[in-house]
């Protein structure tokens, strides 16, 4: 059950990163952003007038779970590993072929 809940998290931290890439895309840059490749103008947003902080914002909410995240899977991965006395892949590979 342990291994199921460990699988979901890193499923949901590759989905997180996805989410983080495209938002960091998105962004306008100081000349143009992502969305002008789509056809879009520079005046043109998805959030009203004040898109850029919104992203920003979420862009930063998005980094310190990322962060939090990275912490959290490092040390779950490192407690599985010292539970079975081998290194933290052979540890989560031999729990997942147990059940």
């Amino acid at each position: 059950m342990m291994t199921f809940f460990y699988f979901l998290s890193l499923t949901l931290f590759l989905l997180l990163c996805a989410v983080l890439c495209f938002v960091v895309l998105i962004q306008e840059s100081k000349s143009t952003g992502l969305g002008a490749s789509f056809g879009g103008e520079s005046g043109d947003s998805l959030f009203g007038t004040s898109t850029a902080d919104v992203l920003k914002k979420f862009t930063m909410t998005l980094g310190g779970i990322f962060l939090a995240s990275c912490v959290f899977l490092s040390m779950w991965t490192e407690a599985l590993s010292h539970n079975q006395g081998r290194t933290p892949a052979e540890a989560v590979i031999e729990q997942s072929e147990g059940q």
